[in-house]
């Protein structure tokens, strides 16, 4: 964590300004918490989509009154190139979390997360190159490695993508090598694993599958298992994500125009997910003797899918400060206090 806590130091000591776009949502708003309570200046853009005004009142309640004053919002959708020109104006380093995540919903609407994720994506670098930033750093995804079997995932080794949603992702890493090709503007692209915590949305059809469990759990419902459950991810506490996007973000020019794995190196499935969310809410006061209900497998979703973070860590100076079961430990007092 050295590279970290020294990336932080030097941000205290000479703030600067940020934009975070997607700043409403469960990944922008966390970027937002920890850069104010650094006395950093940051510009914030959201449409409501899929962020909610509710995690920026959790934001403004969690830090000073000082603090929350350096932030400033602007209502608008990345797809308005005079909106991310004007989001960008003066802006030092850019974190670009806004987009339509989501396999289902790119399968159901693959015409809207386009827009969103490659429209929106590229007008975004054109505000960004043209303003001069100093560093562009955006949110990839882990579904760009698509039916690659091999496990751990490396970043130069990927496959066919398995769902519009994937396919997008991947675009915005062709158009940021491009820009940095084209006309010298570099970036970092982090592809992120299955990112949880604080803030993200339990509710609607297309919630992650912590949250989304969680809720049920909590309410005393049943939980659904896509498959035999079997299935393994590698789960990423929202903490670590902050920590390689700050690290990017003031990453010297040398490890940039690359994608970086963010994650912790690990592989759940399904099922023992499931057990560790019983156990965290049992500490919790919560006790859930149901079974979970198995169902049929997910189109799009891939089998498995594990991180190889040396990269990060050596380039970045990346080092996870939580696991899978840590992080779940430490976010469910916030689920528990959302049950009412």
């Amino acid at each position: 964590m050295s590279s970290y806590i020294s990336c932080k130091e030097k941000l205290a000591a000479s703030p600067r300004t940020w934009l975070i776009t997607g700043v409403a949502g469960f990944i922008g708003s966390n970027l937002l918490e920890t850069l104010l309570k650094l006395n950093q200046r940051v510009v914030g853009l959201d449409n409501f989509a899929t962020g909610h005004r509710y995690n920026l009142d959790e934001v403004q309640a969690s830090v000073s009154k000082e603090q929350w004053q350096a932030f400033s919002f602007i209502e608008g959708d990345i797809c308005d190139p005079d909106t991310c020109r004007r989001a960008c104006t003066d802006v030092d380093y850019v974190l670009h979390q806004a987009a339509l995540g989501s396999v289902p919903r790119s399968l159901e609407d693959p015409i809207t997360t386009n827009r969103a994720n490659i429209d929106g994506f590229l007008n975004m670098l054109v505000a960004a190159r043209d303003a001069g930033v100093k560093s562009f750093t955006y949110a990839a995804s882990s579904s760009t490695y698509g039916d690659h079997p091999g496990l751990p995932k490396v970043e130069d080794t990927i496959g066919k993508p398995l769902s519009p949603y994937a396919v997008t992702k991947y675009v915005n890493e062709l158009y940021a090598d491009v820009f940095s090709r084209c006309y010298g503007f570099h970036s970092i692209g982090l592809r992120y694993f299955n990112i949880f915590g604080k803030r993200q949305d339990p509710a609607g059809a297309y919630a992650a599958v912590i949250p989304k469990w969680t809720a049920a759990m909590i309410a005393g419902d049943a939980v659904y298992i896509n498959g035999d459950g079997e299935t393994s991810r590698d789960f990423c506490f929202i903490e670590n994500a902050v920590q390689a996007n700050l690290l990017a973000a003031v990453a010297e020019d040398g490890v940039k125009n690359q994608v970086y794995n963010v994650a912790v190196g690990g592989r759940t499935t399904l099922n023992e997910l499931f057990l560790y969310l019983a156990e965290a809410l049992k500490t919790n006061g919560i006790h859930y003797d149901q079974k979970p209900v198995y169902r049929d497998f997910r189109a799009g979703d891939v089998r498995h899918s594990q991180a190889d973070i040396e990269k990060a860590a050596k380039l970045l100076g990346y080092g996870p400060a939580f696991t899978i079961r840590e992080g779940i430990l430490e976010a469910m007092p916030w689920y528990v206090g959302k049950k009412g």
